[in-house]
C-alpha cells in the first residue's frame, strides 16, 4: 500500500512580520528580481531582512569538504542543507519576523523540496524535515521554458560544478548532457511543487523591468506595506 502525503498546508504564520520567498531553476531571474525588491523596500523606508540559500557560516565549510571529497550521499546533502536551513532559520529568518520586518528569502524549503526528491530522497521525509519552517506568505515561482534556462545557464559557465550538473546521480558521463536531465526533472519537480503549494507564479521570459513591476504590484495587493515603515524617533 502507497501511504499518499498529507495535503500541503497553506495556513498562514502568526507572526508580526512578513515572508516572501522566491524558487525557480537557476537561470530563471528570482535573485535579480529579488534584489530590486530588496533596493526598493529600503529605499521606500520599509523594515527589511534578506537571507539566500546555503549561507549558513557555520555549515559552509562541512558543505564544501564534503562536495570536495564526494562523500555527499542523497541523504546526507539533504540533511546538511537542511541544518544550514535551520541554523538561518533560527538565528536571522524566525527573529526578524518576530521583530515584524519584511523578509526576502533567496530560495526557500521548496528548493530542497524540488532538488533532494530529485536526488531520490522521499518527498514525505523531506517535507517533515523542514516542517517546523513557516509557510511563506508569498511564495514566488518564476518559469520559464527549460531550454530558455538551460541556455542562459550554459551561456554564463564556463565549466560546470559535479554537485550542479548532477554528476553525483549518474545520468551521464558529459555534464553538460547530465545538467540538462537533472534541471529538466528539477524543473518538473518546481512545477507539481507550484500547484500543491498555491505558488504565485511569474512568467520571466520578459523584460526585467516587466517582471519587476508585476512583482510589487502582487506585494502592494498582499502586503500592508506602510506597517513597515522605519518609524524615525
Amino acid at each position: 500500500m502507497v501511504n499518499k502525503l498529507p495535503p500541503a498546508t497553506r495556513q498562514p504564520h502568526s507572526y508580526p512580520g512578513k515572508l516572501i520567498a522566491v524558487e525557480g531553476l537557476d537561470g530563471s531571474g528570482k535573485s535579480t528580481q529579488l534584489y530590486l525588491v530588496r533596493r526598493w523596500l529600503e529605499l521606500e523606508g520599509y523594515k527589511v531582512f534578506f537571507t539566500e540559500w546555503n549561507s549558513s557560516s557555520i555549515v559552509k565549510n562541512a558543505t564544501k569538504r564534503g562536495k570536495k571529497r564526494n562523500l555527499l550521499t542523497p541523504t546526507t546533502f539533504s540533511l546538511i542543507h537542511c541544518t544550514d536551513f535551520a541554523d538561518r532559520y533560527e538565528r536571522n529568518i524566525l527573529p526578524m519576523l518576530k521583530a515584524g520586518f519584511i523578509v526576502l528569502a533567496d530560495r526557500y524549503k521548496y528548493t530542497a523540496l524540488a532538488r533532494d526528491t530529485v536526488r531520490g530522497c522521499s518527498e514525505r521525509w523531506v517535507e517533515k524535515l523542514y516542517s517546523f519552517a513557516a509557510q511563506p506568505d508569498i511564495t514566488f515561482y518564476f518559469h520559464l521554458p527549460l531550454k530558455t534556462a538551460l541556455g542562459r545557464i550554459l551561456a554564463g559557465r564556463p565549466e560546470l560544478k559535479y554537485h550542479e550538473a548532477g554528476m553525483d546521480l549518474g545520468l551521464s558521463p558529459d555534464p553538460v548532457e547530465s545538467f540538462k536531465i537533472f534541471q529538466g526533472r528539477i524543473h518538473k519537480s518546481y512545477e507539481a511543487l507550484s500547484k500543491k503549494h498555491g505558488f504565485t507564479r511569474i512568467a520571466s521570459d520578459r523584460p526585467i523591468e516587466a517582471m519587476q513591476e508585476e512583482v510589487r504590484d502582487i506585494i502592494r495587493a498582499q502586503i500592508d506595506l506602510p506597517r513597515f515603515k522605519v518609524v524615525n524617533r
